[in-house]
């Protein structure tokens, strides 16, 4: 019995190892791209200062809440986010450090309860790790910026990526576009 255990956590590691290296950002690092693309990557990724404090600076800024699922990776209930029927126009930023994240165009109704994305405003903006708890494999969205817990992307969304963002109501706040009047 202990021989097919071993047999079925090596083929789940297996898996695992696939899964990161198909993820977006394993994939565009793996690539082979022209200097011109790569320099401009690097670039924004230069301008992005990133944001480092310590758990305990985290506390005092963000709510209970917020710091449960931005730094210890949790969740909020289904269907009950401040922005799962958000219809404004505008972009979605981190509640943590205001890092631009998705746009209102690219939001869209998945039925899945969390505010759902089909992509990032910026490649640049989101990293994407390995996520094995719950005895699932995931692909945990982060911001790029502070390295909060965002939510999780899957490959069951809409055309054009076929992407779906689902992401934590918590983990966003939001920055109406200024209607010109």
């Amino acid at each position: 019995m202990k021989k097919y255990i071993w047999i079925i956590i090596l083929i789940a590691l297996g898996f695992a190892f696939v899964c990161n290296t198909n993820s977006p950002s394993a994939a565009s690092e793996s690539m082979a791209v022209n200097d011109s693309t790569q320099n401009k990557k690097t670039d924004e990724r230069e301008n992005m200062v990133e944001i480092k404090k310590s758990e305990e600076e985290w506390k005092k800024i963000l709510t209970p809440e917020q710091y449960r699922v931005l730094r210890e990776k949790g969740t909020e209930r289904p269907f009950t986010g401040k922005f799962y029927k958000n219809e404004e126009t505008g972009i979605y930023v981190c509640a943590a450090c205001g890092n631009e994240l998705f746009s209102s165009e690219t939001k869209y109704e998945s039925g899945s309860g969390w505010p759902s994305y089909w992509q990032p405003v910026s490649e640049n903006s989101v990293r994407y790790v390995t996520d094995t708890s719950h005895g699932m494999i995931r692909t945990e969205v982060v911001c790029a910026r502070c390295g909060g817990h965002l939510g999780h992307v899957f490959d069951d969304g809409p055309a054009p990526t076929g992407k779906r963002y689902c992401i934590n109501s918590i983990s966003l706040d939001f920055k109406k576009k200024d209607s010109g009047k």
